[in-house]
């Protein structure tokens, strides 16, 4: 079936099937959280990105293959609710932005600086640091060889804005120029954005409302 990237809690993964790579989809928790269960084809190592909560599913997701790691974006709860209970199931190495993993109370095997590349499998992702929402998030690049770039904005990028911050304008600020600049301007318009709540979208359906984000400050 043709990936949509609409996921409801409760409800079945969607899997967006790439030459190199498998991506599943799940929304779970009371705030509808995304995790993304990432899958090398050529070795099927595996790896997760935002163990945000209900445990089982995500374990059930995982399966008997086990992930290497897990992937916090930042540090809000509701992005690490199981992340405790997925690692003692797997053993999983723990991956989060440098800045925000002293918020996360399960400890952080390897801190991760803006450019740093992580592997799962064949397959590297490129961590980009966007300050902002939180002061270490972290957005995952997947620069495809047979296709479009895939991102993983975590609560920094959704379709139609920025993350929340808080009505800081400084903050705002950060957030919007390290989007810009990082990720507007390093990639192109095809480039699929998997974010960390709701639906996905792509960068060429959201650049046009840039200026219209930095007018109106939020």
């Amino acid at each position: 079936m043709t990936y949509s990237g609409v996921v409801k809690v409760g409800g079945p993964a969607d899997v967006h099937e790439l030459q190199n790579l498998m991506i599943s989809k799940v929304a779970v928790g009371p705030m509808e959280n995304n995790a993304y269960l990432l899958r090398c084809r050529a070795t099927d190592e595996q790896l997760l990105i935002d163990a945000a909560a209900d445990a089982p599913t995500l374990l059930t997701l995982i399966g008997a293959d086990g992930i290497a790691a897990v992937v916090t974006t930042h540090r809000h709860p509701d992005h690490w609710q199981a992340l405790a209970e997925v690692v003692a199931a797997t053993g999983a190495r723990t991956y989060a932005g440098r800045y925000d993993a002293e918020g996360i109370p399960v400890a952080t095997d390897v801190p991760v600086e803006n450019g740093d590349t992580l592997r799962v499998g064949r397959v590297e992702l490129r961590a980009a640091h966007l300050k902002g929402h939180t002061p270490g998030s972290i957005a995952l690049v997947y620069d495809d060889p047979h296709g479009p770039p895939h991102v993983f904005t975590g609560d920094c990028l959704f379709p139609g804005g920025v993350g929340n911050t808080r009505k800081d304008p400084e903050a705002f600020a950060s957030l919007l120029h390290d989007v810009e600049t990082k990720i507007f301007a390093t990639l192109p318009d095809e480039t699929w954005v998997y974010p960390g709540h709701g639906r996905d979208t792509t960068l060429g359906a959201e650049r046009p409302q840039l200026p219209q984000w930095r007018a109106r400050g939020w």
